[in-house]
């Protein structure tokens, strides 16, 4: 019996050499295929657009192409599972963002995937605000007067989001605990149809992405009241934010973050995470997110799972106290 248990015990440390080599090896030769960066939502969105900015000049610095897959549907929960259970050989890359890395966590009782455990951080990419929009057809011009409207006429105001727990709605929900208003949530399948409702004056105000709702701004039939970080935007440079407003500590938005299968090798990790951060240091691609009004935080890897956790900690009492749960 001793002499199976040693047996075993040599085979294993065996297999773990194998393993190690065979790991080790191939981030040597990495990469020597396509890669497949899976975005969790449909294509044409500022995520999808994002992802196919970097998807191009990556595949240049690796000498791969870099095909950008779409993986829309429950609420980010089906292109992140893929890739978490992914092979870990750095040739499955994951849009990750607010929702799927952060608040999906605290939003379902039972998920596929696990952020903490299933993925490893390769580098933050982008933030950005929202907008808090009103049709035009609304009597009020800023954040003072919507709350006032709001206060005088309780329950009788609705806002739209792009679905339960996304972080649109979160944003909405924030914004009645900072200014004590009363609003109902509607939730909508995408933006098209919330931003159609709000066009339509069926709900009367939206916290959504810049760069849905700018074209309609700029059109007059939208009016921004707000945004929901901490500065300014170049893009809407004459609207202040909720905080600037007379809510000082408000802030709420989407970001980012591109990661891969937890068990990838830390070569393969290191190089991604040298060549994002060179792509997106260049001084063109902040031009050209500075349109999109997303801003370009490329970092350390191990800078996502610190930022996912700070977000988690923020939102946890908000979706606690409100009681927003989901089942996938």
């Amino acid at each position: 019996m001793k002499t199976l248990k040693i047996h075993f015990l040599r085979l294993g440390l065996i297999c773990s050499v194998f393993a190690f080599h065979s790991l080790t090896a191939s981030a040597q030769t990495y990469p020597s295929k396509p890669l497949k960066l899976v975005v969790p939502y449909a294509a044409g969105g500022s995520t999808d657009q994002l992802a196919r900015a970097i998807a191009e000049p990556l595949g240049r610095a690796l000498g791969q192409s870099v095909v950008v897959e779409n993986k829309p549907g429950g609420n980010t929960i089906i292109g992140a599972d893929a890739v978490a259970k992914a092979a870990p050989d750095g040739y499955t890359l994951f849009m990750g963002s607010s929702a799927s890395l952060a608040v999906n966590p605290l939003l379902y009782s039972k998920l596929p995937y696990d952020p903490s455990t299933d993925f490893a951080g390769v580098s933050m990419l982008a933030a950005s605000p929202l907008v808090m929009v009103v049709p035009a057809s609304l009597p009020v011009t800023n954040v003072k007067e919507f709350v006032e409207l709001a206060k005088r006429r309780p329950d009788s105001l609705n806002y739209a989001s792009v679905g339960n727990g996304n972080p649109l709605h979160l944003a909405g929900e924030l914004f009645k605990v900072a200014t004590g208003v009363e609003m109902t949530h509607v939730p909508y399948n995408g933006s098209t149809p919330a931003l159609t409702a709000l066009l339509g004056n069926q709900v009367q105000v939206m916290f959504d992405v810049v760069l849905t709702s700018n074209p309609h701004i700029q059109s007059g039939k939208l009016r921004a009241l707000a945004l929901t970080g901490t500065n300014r935007l170049a893009l809407l440079p004459n609207v202040p934010t909720i905080a600037a407003s007379g809510y000082p500590g408000y802030e709420a938005g989407i970001w980012f973050a591109m990661v891969v299968p937890k068990a990838t090798p830390a070569a393969i990790v290191a190089r991604l995470n040298a060549e994002v951060t060179k792509i997106l240091s260049q001084p063109d691609m902040k031009a050209r997110f500075d349109g999109l009004a997303l801003e370009l935080i490329p970092g350390p890897a191990d800078e996502v799972a610190k930022f996912s956790q700070r977000e988690q900690a923020r939102w946890a009492r908000l979706i606690r106290d409100k009681g927003i749960r989901l089942e996938p």
